[in-house]
């Protein structure tokens, strides 16, 4: 039995392996979230098992936990670029899809249809504004659409978004318009959100569904315009953990190489 015990510490020290590979590799991704993995033991027993002489059977990944602690914020210069100094996820739609995603990794651009989106093209999802710029509906998100000409027929100069989320636009002529207001998302308990690659997540079950709310309200964080949320996973914690792994594995894989000795003497014993 002890070469099964022994195989699922191999097993474990393989997956912690893989999740800290994966975060080393991910340093330099905007907005990307460390995971950590948890592991239990495993016991097995009857109610006629003396508990005095109960001998557990190894362990299991008992969960790989995704941290969403805040990284580090770096400037930019680009009006597009907005980090989330607090609480609260990006929301972005796929035009293809539909799909609902949520996102930490704030560099948006503007396509050619004047809709504001990040690198996979999902579009930016926004509160409906009035003429004045105040929010009409907090139920509804839709994507951001810049006009190419103002009322005026003036064009297109350049588009901003302040610390409170709205998108304002500016023409030739100087006119401001405001044509949404940013919202951000939160989650019961986001460690439940699946993953879906290019550091963006779905809610699940698990997570709950998203609750919304304007930048700088509440518990959501401020927008920082200009700056993008770097990676939260520290290197030289990473490393240590490695050399953690590394050792667990090393250490298992030595009580494989024990056990197989000492079934090598009883077997030569009997002969």
């Amino acid at each position: 039995m002890s070469y099964y015990t022994s195989l699922t510490g191999l097993k474990n020290a393989q997956t912690d392996l893989n999740v800290i590979s994966h975060n080393i590799a991910n340093a330099e991704t905007s907005g990307f979230k460390k995971s950590s993995t948890a592991f239990a033991d495993i016991v097995s027993a009857s109610i006629l098992t003396d508990p005095a002489l109960t001998t557990g059977i190894g362990a299991r990944v008992s969960a790989i936990k995704q941290e969403f602690s805040l990284g580090p914020i770096e400037q930019t210069g680009s009006a597009l670029d907005l980090a989330i100094n607090g609480e609260g996820f990006f929301t972005v739609v796929s035009p293809l899809s539909g799909q609902t995603q949520y996102t930490r990794a704030g560099s948006f651009t503007v396509d050619g249809n004047g809709y504001i989106r990040n690198a996979q093209n999902a579009r930016l999802q926004v509160y409906p504004v009035d003429a004045t710029g105040a929010i009409t509906s907090t139920t509804t998100l839709q994507d951001v659409q810049i006009p190419a000409t103002n009322t005026a027929g003036e064009e297109f100069a350049g588009v901003t978004i302040n610390s409170s989320g709205q998108v304002i636009a500016t023409y030739a002529d100087g006119e401001n318009d405001i044509l949404g207001v940013v919202a951000l998302g939160t989650f019961i308990a986001p460690t439940g959100l699946k993953q879906l690659g290019n550091a963006s997540w779905q809610a699940s079950g698990t997570s709950g569904a998203a609750s919304y709310g304007q930048p700088g309200t509440g518990l959501f964080g401020a927008l920082m315009a200009g700056s993008i949320e770097r990676s939260n996973v520290d290197i030289a914690e990473e490393l240590v953990s490695l050399i953690t792994a590394q050792r667990n594995f090393q250490a298992n894989a030595k009580a494989v190489d024990t056990a197989t000795q000492i079934s090598q003497t009883i077997i030569n014993l009997r002969n």
